[in-house]
């Protein structure tokens, strides 16, 4: 070949990749998404919260059920309204309709595992939403309880504990003993009280999230411990009842009330009128994401049980110094959503 004709068929090569370089860019491709949006069109995600009617449940079914249906997607959502025995008997009647995705709560780790691991057998993907049950299906979303617990403990240490001029006294308002948001919270607690010998622990009671029994759990044991440090309740929805008897005890200069949510508007005015303390916000909009995720992965990958993921959400402290910054979402908004 001549230096001509070589330069001459170069010249043409270059020709040739730049149109096709110039033809791709006109007409791009993605070779993948027409798989993702085929994997989730015409399915059906199924909603079984503890109850329909609360904040956190209607955050994480709002933000899904937006999701769902601007994919093409049919979205349900049942309400046993915090009755245990509705929710087997709704989760049974699903498992035998077959939807593709369940998104539930257990009301604590063991009255769904068996029915859990059915509807995964079935092909059923099931994300848990909050409260983690004994049986591992597709997702988990919600914090690393153990973790946060952690956290709670390690604040009541340096507030209460060695070298404080305080009684060293704490008490706890579990929820549900078995229920996954406080038993989690409690053994990360424990783990860290363990370690600190000095740490009294005057009352350790459950209120099975009823605010009216913390309350009345609270007022006990604020008579019996006039000097008490601190109180550690597990959610900020019970932890309603205990604020308001440490306030009326006019204590709330003298007594840190902590608990943990998931950062509602509610929440923030509670803070900011010395009912709580310090709440550590679990952010429940963002637990809706995280589900949704959840829900576009199961389903890109085959459905239910085909994977076991756990996704922590982020968590951070919230005090009267930070709430005004926060992201304090309107429980409303979200209930409107889901309607």
């Amino acid at each position: 070949m001549t230096l001509r004709t070589f330069t001459k068929a170069a010249a043409c090569a270059a020709l040739t990749l730049g149109l096709a370089t110039a033809a791709q860019a006109q007409d791009p491709s993605d070779p993948f998404r027409g798989p993702a949006l085929e994997a989730l069109e015409g399915k059906w995600v199924a909603y079984l919260p503890i109850s329909a009617g609360f904040d956190l449940a209607q955050a994480w079914g709002g933000v899904v059920k937006e999701e769902a249906e601007r994919y093409g997607m049919k979205f349900t959502v049942q309400d046993p309204n915090w009755v245990t025995d509705a929710m087997s008997q709704g989760m049974t009647s699903l498992i035998a309709e077959h939807p593709d995705v369940i998104v539930t709560q257990n009301p604590d780790t063991q009255s769904l595992a068996r029915l859990l691991m059915q509807a995964n057998k079935a092909g059923i993907a099931v994300v848990q939403m909050n409260m983690q049950g004994a049986v591992q299906t597709d997702a988990y979303v919600g914090p690393d309880y153990v973790d946060m617990g952690h956290k709670i403990a390690n604040l009541a240490v340096e507030t209460c504990g060695e070298g404080t001029d305080t009684s060293h006294k704490i008490s706890i308002v579990q929820g549900v003993l078995t229920g996954g948001v406080s038993y989690f919270q409690v053994q990360g607690i424990m783990e860290v009280l363990n370690e600190h010998p000095e740490i009294e622990v005057v009352s350790s009671q459950a209120a099975d999230w009823d605010a009216s029994k913390a309350r009345a759990i609270t007022e006990t044991v604020l008579q019996q411990n006039p000097d008490l440090c601190a109180i550690l309740d597990m959610w900020d929805g019970q932890a309603i009842g205990t604020g308001a008897a440490v306030k009326q005890a006019g204590m709330a200069d003298k007594v840190m009330v902590i608990t943990s949510g998931g950062g509602a508007k509610s929440t923030c005015d509670l803070i900011r009128d010395d009912t709580f303390d310090v709440v550590y916000n679990y952010d429940a909009p963002g637990m809706g994401r995280d589900a949704w995720t959840a829900i576009m992965i199961a389903l890109q990958n085959g459905g239910g049980g085909n994977t076991k993921t756990q996704i922590f959400s982020p968590t951070y402290k919230m005090t009267k110094e930070n709430v005004d910054a926060a992201s304090c979402w309107d429980a409303e908004t979200y209930a409107a959503m889901l309607r």
